[in-house]
């Protein structure tokens, strides 16, 4: 079974909102190493100016520490960051991308709905985040069914199974991240939350924010009831878990 570790890949905090983490995963498995999301990268700590700009630093609250960063927390794990194989992404925003350019030889997977408006220059993505030349593997719809979800396998030749699942909303093309683990299931839902709460009420400030965020506000109130089904019906078989959060660095979740 491949191993899950749990990785805070950067910080956002701009008042009055709260502390936001970037929690990221690493897979570890024989056959190497694959990030699910990368945070903030090498290169925008060294450059921030330069890959983000002051505006969406000041807007975001992005915090620069490169002991955060995915690269140094692989070394810190004893492992070769020249291993990480694979990147399957969530969506393409700023806090999630910003360590692609540490694995330029990794392939990155994406759905073939978010693909086009990256590649595109849409105005939420950052042009300095690809530059360096991206490896993409993009996921169309496909057959495959996920307690009741369209999801699309993303083969990477690891022990345990992975899927994208399709979360649309926050962006056209947002997708969880579903990895098995033994009988269990983990699901990294991404941006279709920011803070757990958002599960078990309409009303929490932060939902304001998640709004404004959308690209399709709709489609992601729509994403969002699938995730209170699969807790509500599924929690027996399915751990999940959001980006933002950093309470739920602290939840059990269990293999």
């Amino acid at each position: 079974m491949t191993r899950i570790h749990h990785l805070n890949c950067g910080t956002l905090q701009s008042p009055p909102n709260p502390k936001a983490s970037c929690h990221c995963l690493l897979l570890e498995d024989d056959s190497g190493l694959a990030l699910i999301d990368t945070g903030i990268g090498l290169l925008d700590v060294r450059h921030p100016l330069d890959r983000i700009g002051q505006a969406l630093i000041d807007a975001a609250g992005f915090q620069f520490n490169e002991d955060e960063t995915a690269f140094r927390q692989v070394q810190r794990l004893g492992l070769d960051p020249s291993s990480v194989r694979h990147v399957v992404l969530t969506h393409g925003d700023p806090d999630h991308t910003g360590g692609l350019a540490d694995f330029p030889s990794a392939q990155v997977h994406v759905s073939t709905e978010e693909h086009p408006r990256i590649s595109q220059g849409h105005w939420r993505y950052l042009p300095a985040h690809f530059e360096h030349g991206v490896n993409w593997k993009t996921h169309p719809k496909g057959s495959d069914e996920w307690f009741g979800l369209e999801a699309r396998r993303v083969d990477l030749g690891f022990s345990s199974e992975v899927f994208l699942v399709p979360l649309f909303g926050h962006t056209l093309g947002h997708c969880g991240v579903a990895i098995r683990q033994g009988e269990r299931w983990m699901l990294h839902v991404g941006d279709a939350y920011y803070l757990r709460v958002e599960l078990e009420r309409d009303d929490h400030p932060v939902s304001l924010l998640t709004a404004q965020r959308a690209d399709d506000n709709a489609r992601r109130l729509e994403s969002l009831e699938q995730l209170r089904r699969l807790v509500r019906d599924h929690a027996g078989q399915v751990d999940l878990f959001g980006y933002h959060d950093f309470g739920e660095f602290s939840v059990p979740i269990r293999a």
